[in-house]
């Protein structure tokens, strides 16, 4: 804890990060010892008179102990007209803060380090805590994020976003619910409402048992901005193999 806490510090001290990508997801505080996972993201984003960009990224994650989920995965992107082109290297790590289901809400915590195919973008560093608790028949999860580069050309300041989603846990194979995803600008000074990314809308869950440890999960999302400064609408996908 205390080699986090120094470096959301540094985050906050130092003197602007990229926005989220239609292919980010929402992370959760759950973690699995032992479990290994192969993990596809694809997504793609369209303004009103502006390009359709798209991304996605394949990775491989393993449960390293019962607190500690790691992965490393490859990241592409594609804007309308171009080809598909690697874009970054990842690598994401999950930390457990409390057993899941003994208090009223999981806590956990999220860094990623990223290694742009662009050296002048120097690393990018994401970072936060992730909160998740159920009531009832519903799942909601909310996650605080700060973002930045390090070492790069452009000047850098650190950017606050949020994650957020409610899950209705159904009785069936297929859950429904909401996401929503968004940035404010620098965390120490929002941008004016107007020039912030808010986008949210209608998404569904699910789950097939493949026998023994493997399973595939998927969750997809169509998302809509509420902003100007967000695209118009975004289609995110994730599908999960667990083995």
């Amino acid at each position: 804890m205390k080699r986090i806490r120094t470096l959301v510090l540094s985050l906050l001290a130092l003197p602007a990060a990229a926005l989220a990508g239609p292919a980010d997801y929402v992370f959760t505080p759950n973690v699995e010892y032992g479990e290994r996972e192969i993990d596809f993201k694809i997504g793609t984003a369209k303004s009103k008179g502006e390009e359709r960009f798209s991304a996605a990224s394949i990775g491989f994650g393993y449960g390293i102990n019962e607190r500690w989920f790691t992965e490393i995965y490859a990241k592409y992107e594609k804007e309308s007209g171009s080809s598909t082109r690697f874009d970054a290297f990842e690598w994401e790590n999950r930390f457990a803060l409390t057993e899941q289901g003994r208090f009223p809400f999981d806590a956990g915590f999220v860094i990623e380090l990223e290694r742009p195919r662009d050296r002048a973008e120097g690393y990018e560093v994401r970072l936060g805590p992730l909160f998740q608790t159920d009531w009832d028949r519903w799942r909601l999860n909310f996650n605080v994020l700060l973002e930045r580069h390090f070492r790069s050309e452009e000047e850098s300041h650190t950017e606050l976003g949020y994650q957020w989603q409610v899950r209705y846990l159904a009785a069936g194979k297929v859950d429904f619910g909401v996401q929503g995803f968004g940035e404010v600008g620098k965390w120490n000074h929002w941008n004016r409402t107007s020039e912030q990314n808010h986008r949210l809308g209608p998404a569904l869950f699910g789950k097939v048992n493949l026998g023994g440890r493997n399973v595939i999960k998927y969750n997809a999302a169509v998302l809509f901005g509420v902003t100007s400064a967000a695209p118009d609408h975004t289609l995110r996908a994730q599908v999960e193999y667990e083995f």
